[in-house]
């Protein structure tokens, strides 16, 4: 993003195009894995373990797994973190991606193993 504006910043984030905003999705590894991948962040995918550091009483410190990622909205949805709607039925609250740690990586998508290992520090 050019602009120093907030307007204009808030404008570009939400017409960007969508492999523009799957980049925003990005969330810190947490220390273990930040020293084994050699990176600070890493993109939120399903089935990747998060811990939640930042939001309501209910969800800080929760931490389960991914089960699904909104690129258009910029939000991730985690196993565990529900809400309640007025009709008493439990729907996935979601989350911000920027207010998780990823603890765990889903690794079963080779490309991204070998995205990760591609970090400047990565152990062999």
């Amino acid at each position: 993003m050019v602009s120093s504006k907030a307007r204009n910043q808030r404008k570009m984030r939400a017409n960007a195009p969508i492999h523009v905003k799957r980049k925003m999705l990005s969330a810190h590894l947490s220390d273990e894995l930040s020293k084994e991948y050699g990176k600070r962040s890493a993109r939120v995918c399903v089935g990747d373990t998060v811990l939640v550091l930042r939001g309501g009483e209910g969800i800080r410190g929760t931490e389960g797994k991914v089960i699904g990622v909104d690129t258009n909205e910029g939000r991730i949805t985690i196993e565990g973190i529900t809400i309640s709607q007025a009709d008493k039925t439990e729907v996935a609250r979601p989350v911000h991606a920027s207010n998780v740690v990823i603890t765990k990586l889903n690794l079963d998508d080779a490309w991204r193993k070998d995205a990760l290992k591609r970090g400047k520090g990565a152990k062999e």
